[in-house]
């Protein structure tokens, strides 16, 4: 099969296609033959050497999710499993490839009305868009600051507070991620490279902040008395740090939680609410696996729109 393989840390470049053996599911396992497999944005920081976990077995085929068909079942995994649409995480590797080898309690069908690209797209994204709403408490009439609306996870908090009755403000950087923001549910957009960007967005009920730095500085302030502060990523490559004496609640990512069911039954909710039109991931582009440089690339320099794929 085609994989792609990282051999160094280092940029994008390090990423190269090779032909390396089909992998054979162990007992208990399964192959996919990928259709789709999600980049997330940490992949690009633990490719560069940083990011968690930075340490790896090198070489290695990075990637932690993929999307497809059933191949073949190992010793002991049903048989009636062969032919069967999934999606699955791959325990931090392997996901960047033709084949994927994963434990059978991981995989989660997909249901009939959602395509394998937007399952793929809603693997890790969407399990936790729900945990963070989950933990901002969203109530109808709360006002919600969504810093990087035009993300592949910002658009789907966007949605997520709009299906709770929220009135949503899309913070993004470019016109492309303003309008796919208003497009996905936010009432208001801003952007955030222009001066003063804060003071049109007013006091806010909640914030998701996977942006940190000087963004996440001028968020926080909009924030009245009782809000819910989630910190949840560092896009601009340091998460916030907000005061937990201002009368506004932090959420920190450490207090966020899958739930009783763990990111799996997270994942398969997303899928759920998927198929009845209720979640909708927006895939902005896609690229071969032989083009995998190129989409880190395009992820680190903010050229993306929405979630990126990998099709093999």
């Amino acid at each position: 099969m085609r994989a792609v393989l990282q051999r160094q840390w280092g940029g994008p470049g390090v990423l190269r296609i090779e032909r390396v053996p089909d992998p054979v599911p162990a007992p208990g396992q399964v192959s996919i033959a990928a259709q789709a497999c999600p980049i997330t944005f940490v992949e690009t920081q633990i490719r560069a050497g940083g990011g968690p976990p930075a340490a790896r077995q090198l070489p290695y085929v990075p990637g932690n999710g993929t999307a497809g068909v059933v191949r073949a079942v190992g010793p002991g995994a049903p048989g009636e499993l062969v032919g069967r649409r999934v999606v699955a995480v791959t325990g931090g590797s392997g996901g960047y490839a033709e084949l994927a080898v994963v434990p059978v309690e991981e995989l989660i069908d997909v249901p009939a009305a959602v395509p394998l690209d937007d399952a793929a797209a809603l693997l890790a994204d969407g399990r936790t868009a729900i945990a963070l709403a989950a933990a901002a408490r969203i109530r109808a009439g709360d006002r919600v600051l969504v810093l990087a609306a035009g993300g592949g996870l910002g658009s789907l908090l966007v949605q997520l507070a709009r299906n709770a009755g929220a009135e949503v403000v899309g913070a993004a950087g470019s016109a492309a991620k303003r309008a796919l923001a208003g497009r996905v549910g936010a009432a208001a957009v801003v952007d955030y490279t222009a001066d003063g960007w804060a003071d049109r967005v007013g006091a806010v009920d909640v914030v998701f902040d996977g942006v940190g730095g000087a963004l996440g500085a001028a968020a926080f302030p909009l924030a009245r008395a009782g809000a819910r502060y989630v910190v949840h990523g560092a896009a601009s490559g340091a998460m916030s740090t907000p005061p937990t004496d201002a009368g506004v609640e932090v959420v920190p990512l450490s207090a966020v939680s899958f739930g009783a069911g763990g990111a799996r039954a997270r994942s398969a909710e997303a899928l759920a609410l998927a198929a009845a039109g209720r979640l909708r991931p927006t895939i902005g582009q896609r690229f071969a696996l032989a083009e995998a440089a190129a989409a880190h690339a395009a992820i680190e320099t903010r050229r993306t729109l929405g979630k990126t794929l990998l099709v093999p």
